[in-house]
């Protein structure tokens, strides 16, 4: 009975949403990812140090959503969370990899094309190379332009980027030369891409590569910041990351030049008269990383969350999520929903008006967002996977298992947000109930299983 009430209320919101869009223009969408970037690291989620005062407005001006979910505590399988509806227990992709999204992995930007969307993207794709059934082309991506491979994405100096399967070269930056700022190129053709298609709906994605560890920024930023602080651990250099004398300095610069940028965008909505018809988000792709050099723990990058990239406890996944769309969204809103990565294909299918395939484990959150809150369809849990780890949630509740084989951990995160206390003996029904859950809400997966290490990205 669950089930049937979850689908009739679920069929009502989406036919009740496509009757309100469809009698005005399509709108358009923009969703920007940051790399890497902490739950705690913008004001408007209690940052002290780092400056981010457009997205701080963006805030005041959209809605704030406390309780939003990455797809995974990495790039690759939490980009394929988000493009596929999926989580990740049911995704193919569920590590760092090199394999690329399948030609049967459904995403929403083919959904969007197929009823009328330009799309476009620039940063950091890593989801299948050029000649993949993966490549942004085959994904529904009209334009894009920067690192097709995650790993090529560890530097901001790139001596190349690549544009609608094209190479194109960076003369400047060969030979460890650090001259062009890949963040400078990916909001300049951000903007065009804005400008070109501003008379029809488009879809843009803007998968920025900031903060992500090579810890790396211009001396016009930098200059803003250096001096603030000790910098007790210049950083040596190691792999693909530079040498860095102000790690500290330099990863505040990079956020809050990430945020200068996200400013010239909305201005430029505002200035084409866009603004009211173009829903934009902003959210991080994981949790922070000590790697590169970046001092997490200095800046309190996770805020009040437990631990970091790379694992399944909160400060891993829970991530920062702005959305606004003035007069649809109300000023200065804030949702304690709980929501992740998979609810983005039905929520822009629905705005669209384009078709949402069977089996997707997200929600559409336009209600949401849209301040009707009675008509918004809940999900029964979330679970996520990066073996050999795992965790699901229900309501309040969280469990996580380290491993397959160990005992669960149960939080109780409405008190205890940190994941402090492990109450799974207190609480031994909760517990098996969502330890049954680490079985049944997944699929195995052949190429990741749980017993398989993961890879940095």
């Amino acid at each position: 009975m669950k089930l049937l009430r979850f689908s009739i209320v679920a069929g009502y919101v989406l036919a009740a949403a496509a009757s309100v869009f469809s009698q005005g223009a399509k709108p358009n969408i923009i969703y920007l990812l940051a790399d890497d970037l902490g739950y705690g690291d913008l004001g408007s989620y209690g940052q002290k140090l780092i400056r981010t005062p457009r997205l701080d407005r963006m805030a005041q001006e959209g809605m704030r959503f406390t309780q939003h979910y990455a797809g995974a505590p990495s790039c690759q399988p939490s980009r394929t969370v988000l493009m596929t509806g999926l989580h990740g227990g049911h995704t193919f992709i569920r590590a760092n990899s090199k394999l690329p999204l399948r030609a049967s992995d459904r995403t929403f930007p083919s959904a969007l094309k197929e009823v009328g969307y330009a799309t476009g993207a620039v940063g950091k794709w890593g989801l299948g190379e050029l000649d993949s059934t993966g490549a942004p082309a085959a994904k529904g991506i009209d334009e894009f332009f920067g690192f097709i491979d995650q790993s090529h994405a560890h530097t901001h100096y790139p001596d190349h980027l690549w544009k609608n399967g094209q190479r194109v070269e960076i003369p400047e930056n060969r030979d460890g030369g650090r001259v062009v700022y890949s963040q400078d190129l990916f909001i300049r053709e951000t903007l065009d891409f804005v400008r070109r298609h501003k008379d029809r709906p488009f879809f843009f994605f803007g998968a920025f590569t900031l903060p992500h560890a090579e810890v790396a920024v211009p001396e016009d930023s930098l200059a803003d910041y250096r001096g603030k602080w000790p910098e007790p651990k210049p950083f040596p250099g190691a792999k693909t990351y530079a040498a860095q004398k102000e790690p500290r300095a330099a990863r505040a610069a990079m956020i809050t030049r990430l945020d200068r940028d996200i400013g010239r965008l909305l201005d430029l909505l505002d200035d084409l008269k866009l603004s009211e018809n173009t829903l934009v988000i902003f959210a991080s792709d994981n949790g922070p990383i000590t790697a590169g050099g970046q001092d997490p723990e200095f800046f309190d990058s996770n805020g009040p969350l437990r631990d970091l990239k790379f694992t399944l406890y909160e400060g891993g996944i829970r991530v920062p999520f702005i959305a606004r769309w003035p007069g649809r969204i109300a000023r200065g809103s804030q949702a304690t929903l709980v929501s992740d990565f998979a609810d983005m294909f039905p929520t822009f299918a629905t705005l669209a008006g384009a078709k949402i395939p069977a089996g997707l484990d997200g929600v559409s959150l336009v209600p949401t967002l849209t301040g009707q809150p009675a008509l918004q369809a809940l999900r029964d849990h979330f679970y996520w996977e990066a073996a050999p780890q795992q965790a699901v949630r229900r309501g309040d509740w969280k469990a996580f298992r380290a491993a397959p084989g160990r005992p669960i951990e149960l939080y109780h995160l409405a008190t205890d947000l940190g994941e402090t206390k492990n109450v799974a003996g207190a609480e031994p029904t909760v517990a098996a109930a969502l330890e049954k859950l680490l079985t049944t809400a997944r699929t195995d997966a052949p190429d990741f299983p749980l017993n398989r290490k993961a890879k940095a990205n």
